[in-house]
């Protein structure tokens, strides 16, 4: 059946029971998401601005809160300490009058004074004065006469100058005056000494303040904002107990952080939690006094519900958020109005694109009269819309070829992957048929391949080792953490000292039994990555060989020394003239025999020391000392050599090199330096100076035996210091030498953790530097092999 282009196919109706199917939610177009976007930009914004409003405004009233009771609390606390001033004040002056005096009447005339002053001040609970004994003399009212008062404080503290006293309750007033409010009569004590004309204290007045009139200044500083705000003042003592306050916490002991605080910083805010369980903001205030009067200590507490305390800044954050919530709607409903608008030319280009794509053919409209992006936009489809058409021309021919290079591009990889295949076939074949062992090792260390050369070293079978550890197959327990280190680097750097070299190591075989390998590995680029490709070749009986022949060296070398040495001795005592004056002819044949004899002695020497030094069984005698002794050892030595060839040797040492001392076998260091000034001489020439100098270089010490020969050709510099090299045949039979004495020079030089290196030029001399690490301390002598 044909359909139209615009048609749809009719789903086919559901079986009884069995749900529709659920139809695609619409998607949102740019409007819809820009009306979004501009309502929870909205939203985000103004819930910002609100919150930053918040916390400003509402941090401004909580800390304008904290502050207004902290100025209640210095008030409250300045009016106590100013009240108490003027009461300290009026006692001292009534002290001072001399009509209360013993000489200011009777007894009758003093109580009447005291009662007028009594009348005036109404906060005077009693007034009296005792004499030096605390026996009262006279007090207002007749109140206490005759009592002995001498173990109060207010009338001890008096005489030591101590004129006010803390709050107390009344002890010996208690039954003679009325309690107010049925609370515990208390007072504060204020007390002077009185005195006669000539300054001697006479006795004490003494007056009990009645604590009532701390009421009076809480009334007048707190009473207008309590009213409004439950705020609650408490006045406690220097000991924490509640002097003043509400009626539950009367006399109690209260520790707070507030009272804590007070003594730290005088006055101040915080919120805390008290012992009823609630949690106040509180305004404390320390009393300090006021002028001649010093406080008692006391902190005034004014404390108010942190939620009543805060609830103007709850009100004020509520107000925030409602406004916040109004100015969210209105930039949302003004963020969905303006998407509209700015969508409306979209939305009439996408309607055009869509008859396009329907299938008509035409351009789309200009957007003239839109944004410029619009216009933009139409002009770069329409030209998107041409370049398609003809693309789509175009690529109908391209389609008629494709088939015929797509089959000669199949045929070409098939050529490549056959050439692929057979050089993997060839590579494998020789690989198989090579007679050394070959193993892949991926980079994880685990063997990828073995052939059969492999399994016939190590006894393991090609299945039984792939993706095993290569370590745990052939390599000792003591070698693998240097070998798995080995791999380590190379996976992180790609590069190791060990590649594309040979080296010796020790392997096991499958029975656990080591044995020495030539092996030459190198990194290689497979499908699954790089890869080491390593060979082994067994070198058993190549160490066998080598030491069969090192032992027929030492013992050819030890046979011949013997006979040597009695050949030398003869020869020696003949060129003395132990058998007379030899004719001239017989005289110089002597000598030549004499120089050979030397020279055989030297090279047997040479081949034992080799010896030595390869089997390990060098003995060496280090122990710290100086190192300018053994050059000037040196140089006496080969004074003679130097005598004989015609070459004068020098010895050049810095000032601060003298004490310079390391830790070597002195003869054997001696031996480096005679063999090193003996191959100066030997390459000097007459008239030649060959110096050795001692000197401190880069944290060690450098001995260098310096000539003036014709230098060391370029061509032999690699090989100066292998066995048996002499730079030219010819001249070597001129100058003689066997080629061990540089080799045997550095084999002791490395023996003493040393190094040995040179410098020379064509024509101008060469230079051998012997750098020896310093000595640390002094160690006793220790006796070493060479044995590594």
């Amino acid at each position: 059946m044909n359909r139209s282009p615009n048609s749809l196919p009719t789903p086919p109706a559901a079986d009884a029971g069995e749900a529709a199917p659920a139809r695609k939610p619409a998607r949102r177009g740019l409007g819809s998401w820009l009306a979004l976007a501009f309502s929870l930009l909205s939203i985000f914004l103004t819930v910002l601005m609100v919150e930053v409003v918040d916390v400003a405004a509402t941090g401004q009233v909580e800390t304008g809160i904290g502050h207004g009771l902290r100025e209640l609390a210095l008030q409250t606390a300045d009016k106590l300490d100013r009240g108490m001033y003027e009461r300290y004040r009026e006692v001292k002056l009534l002290a001072q009058r001399r009509d209360l005096g013993p000489t200011g009447g009777s007894l009758a005339q003093r109580r009447a004074v005291l009662d007028s002053i009594q009348q005036s001040y109404g906060y005077y609970d009693w007034i009296g004065m005792a004499d030096v004994d605390g026996r009262v003399q006279v007090a207002g009212r007749g109140l206490l006469e005759s009592a002995d008062v001498s173990q109060r404080p207010w009338f001890r503290n008096a005489l030591k100058g101590i004129n006010v006293g803390d709050v107390h309750e009344a002890v010996l007033l208690a039954k003679l005056l009325p309690a107010p409010d049925n609370e515990p009569l208390r007072f504060v004590d204020v007390a002077f000494p009185y005195k006669d004309g000539a300054g001697k204290t006479l006795g004490v007045l003494g007056v009990h303040l009645s604590w009532q009139w701390a009421r009076s200044v809480e009334r007048s500083v707190i009473a207008q904002v309590a009213a409004r705000g439950r705020i609650e003042a408490l006045i406690v003592g220097s000991e924490g107990d509640v002097l003043l306050g509400p009626a539950s916490l009367q006399g109690k002991k209260l520790d707070l952080p507030s009272l804590r605080a007070a003594q730290r910083q005088d006055a101040g805010y915080l919120v805390e939690r008290w012992p009823d369980g609630a949690s106040y903001l509180v305004g404390f205030s320390r009393s300090r006094g006021f002028d001649a009067y010093p406080g008692l200590g006391w902190t005034v507490l004014v404390r108010q519900a942190e939620a009543d305390a805060y609830a103007p800044a709850r009100a004020l954050r509520q107000r925030a958020l409602w406004s916040g919530i109004g100015l969210a709607l209105l930039f949302s409903l003004v963020g969905v109005v303006l998407a509209r608008y700015i969508t409306r030319p979209l939305g009439r280009l996408v309607k055009e694109a869509e008859r396009i794509r329907g299938g008509e053919n035409r351009q789309l409209a200009s957007g003239a009269g839109s944004y410029v992006e619009v216009e933009t936009l139409s002009a770069t489809l329409n030209a998107l819309l041409t370049d398609l058409r003809q693309r789509r021309h175009e690529l109908r021919g391209v389609n008629a070829t494709l088939e015929a290079r797509v089959e000669a591009r199949t045929a070409e990889l098939e050529r490549a992957l056959v050439a692929v295949q057979a050089s993997e076939q060839r590579i494998g074949a020789i690989v198989e048929a090579a007679q050394d062992a070959f193993i892949g090792v991926d980079m994880r260390g685990l063997v990828t391949d073995w052939n059969s050369a492999a399994e016939r070293m190590f006894g393991w079978k090609r299945s039984e080792v792939l993706g095993w550890p290569m370590s745990e197959l052939i390599v000792p327990e003591r070698f693998r953490p240097s070998t798995y280190k080995a791999i380590d680097m190379v996976r992180t750097t790609g590069h190791s000292p060990l590649l594309e070299r040979r080296v010796e190591r020790i392997v096991i075989n499958r029975q656990g039994v080591e044995f020495p390998i030539e092996m030459t590995a190198g990194l290689a680029a497979g499908l699954g990555g790089s890869f080491f490709a390593v060979f082994l070749h067994d070198i058993s009986e190549r160490r066998k060989v080598d030491r069969l022949k090192s032992e027929f060296v030492a013992t050819v070398s030890h046979e011949l020394r013997t006979p040597l040495t009695s050949i030398r001795a003869s020869l020696s005592m003949l060129a003395d003239g132990i058998a007379g004056t030899l004719p001239p002819d017989v005289a110089g044949l002597v000598e030549i025999a004499h120089q050979s004899c030397e020279r055989l002695v030297r090279l047997v020497n040479d081949v034992l020391d080799i010896q030595k030094i390869e089997a390990g069984s060098m003995q060496f005698e280090r122990r710290p000392q100086p190192l300018l002794p053994v050059a000037e050892h040196a140089i006496d030595a080969m004074q003679a050599y130097a005598a004989q060839m015609g070459v004068r040797l020098a010895l050049d040492c810095e000032d601060g090199a003298r004490a310079l001392s390391a830790a070597i076998d002195h003869d054997r260091l001696v031996q480096v330096l005679t063999n090193l000034l003996s191959n100066a001489i030997k390459f000097s020439h007459r008239g030649a100076t060959v110096t050795l100098a001692l000197c401190r270089h880069e944290g060690a010490a450098r001995l260098s035996v310096r000539d003036q020969g014709p230098g060391i050709p370029e061509a032999f510099q690699p090989r100066v210091f292998q066995r048996f090299a002499q730079a030219d045949g010819a001249d070597t039979r001129q100058k003689g030498g066997t080629g061990l004495g540089l080799s045997i020079t550095r084999s002791l030089v490395e023996e003493h953790g040393g190094q040995i290196s040179f410098e020379t030029r064509q024509g101008a001399g060469t230079v051998f530097r012997v750098d020896l690490p310093l000595a640390e301390q002094e160690t006793p002598p220790a006796s070493t092999e060479t044995g590594r």
